[in-house]
């Protein structure tokens, strides 16, 4: 059984707030947190290294800087550092192959941070077998409760409520993997889940062979399965109906979990970041079997990435 949540380090604010929320869900999960923090060698020191200090010697520096804040924060946490000679991305996915789930900094709001460059959170987002979670600089255990009453910090009174999780959810392919973490989530916090499945209703002259956008970027095509009803009221019927056949099982599995549905025609990025206002945590999919090459999120995980607020967790499957 894998019994850790890791996160990446790399000496950034962003990826200070990732370890910190990761360590948050290392104690809701009962596990122990992993901090990996990769670096390389070269011939010359890196310009980031400080005169007199070694590039390893750094590296140990900036791990041993994001423990100690941690373990500060959190002294009954089991806490494992890991310094790695290896290229980040490499490093993340290895270290990620064995935790529950793996934890990144974001800098949000048009790129997404990376341990190098800009490019390695994605790449290794685009690969991960396992969910995992981008958390953007800021982002505090206060940031996942509702407002507390007289500006009482909700650390010291933890029964403050928690903000909802919303779920990106694609009926077309909701993915066992994608709705099970979005109800864990919001059982170990106690809060609501708010299910958003946004679909395109098709043109007229596509009637024969439409295809309706998907939740993660992928295409639903007429010819595929049952005829699709025509656009208007019946249309939104029928998808309503799909959202409540998807979420039954897991309803019943999680009676204790509050659960709503919105279902509205539009594009699925941008209805998807506007439910995310004022929410802790949005779920949205990365499927692993679209066919296509290489590391992709979809165009929808990527909006959400980019322009959400909260912390973001991308869960692979089918």
């Amino acid at each position: 059984m894998l019994r850790n949540v890791a996160a990446g380090i790399d000496g950034s604010p962003q990826s200070l707030a990732a370890a910190h929320w990761a360590a948050q869900e290392a104690l809701r999960r009962g596990v122990a947190l992993s901090l990996v923090h990769a670096w390389r060698s070269h011939p010359r020191p890196a310009p980031y290294v400080p005169l007199g200090s070694t590039e390893h010697q750094w590296a140990e520096h900036l791990l041993q800087q994001a423990v100690d804040s941690v373990r500060a924060a959190h002294p009954g946490l089991d806490i494992a550092a890991r310094l790695v000679c290896d290229a980040p991305d490499a490093a993340l996915l290895t270290a990620a192959g064995d935790a529950e789930l793996l934890v990144l900094g974001s800098l949000g709001l048009g790129s997404v941070a990376g341990f190098v460059t800009g490019s390695v959170s994605q790449r290794v987002v685009g690969r991960c077998t396992r969910p995992v979670v981008l958390v953007r600089a800021g982002q505090g255990a206060a940031d996942e409760h509702l407002p507390a009453v007289d500006g009482v910090a909700p650390e010291e009174i933890p029964e403050i409520p928690f903000r909802a999780v919303v779920l990106g959810l694609d009926v077309h392919h909701p993915g066992d993997e994608l709705i099970e973490f979005a109800f864990e989530a919001a059982r170990r916090r106690q809060t609501d889940l708010r299910v958003v499945h946004v679909f395109k209703a098709p043109s007229a002259s596509a009637a024969d062979g439409s295809s309706a956008s998907a939740a993660d970027g992928s295409s639903a095509s007429a010819a595929d399965g049952p005829s699709v009803p025509a656009p208007g009221p019946e249309l939104l019927a029928a998808e309503e109906r799909a959202v409540v056949a998807a979420l039954r099982p897991w309803c019943e599995k999680y009676p204790d979990v509050p659960v709503t549905e919105t279902v509205v025609e539009g594009r699925a990025g941008a209805e998807l970041v506007r439910a995310a206002t004022g929410a802790g945590l949005v779920v949205v999919g990365r499927r692993t079997g679209s066919g296509r090459l290489g590391a992709h999120t979809g165009p929808v995980a990527h909006a959400v990435l980019h322009h959400v607020g909260c912390p973001v967790a991308v869960v692979p499957h089918d």
